[in-house]
């Protein structure tokens, strides 16, 4: 499913034109976007949970050469599913 879809979707079961759908999915993620990069968690009853997860410095390996490489930290966004998201058949 890409956003158009979910665009669609939300045209279908809201009854709203086409415009006005796609504004609020686009205001939806860039909200959600904008809560991420600040650090926030973002908790959705019944879906799950993303939250902002700190990643450790790391060596990696170039699988062509077998160089070893330094992964430096940084972020990283982690999702959790919920109890009614893990319980679909």
């Amino acid at each position: 499913m890409i956003k158009a879809d979910i665009v669609d979707l939300v045209v279908d079961l809201a009854d709203i034109p086409r415009a006005k759908a796609a504004t609020a999915v686009e205001t939806v993620i860039e909200s959600m976007r904008s809560a991420l990069g600040a650090g926030d968690r973002i908790e959705l009853r019944g879906f799950g949970v993303f939250q902002v997860k700190r990643r450790k410095r790391g060596i990696g390996r170039n699988p062509k050469t077998g160089v070893e490489v330094t992964i430096p930290p940084g972020n990283t966004i982690r999702f959790k599913p919920g109890k009614d998201l893990r319980d679909l058949p």
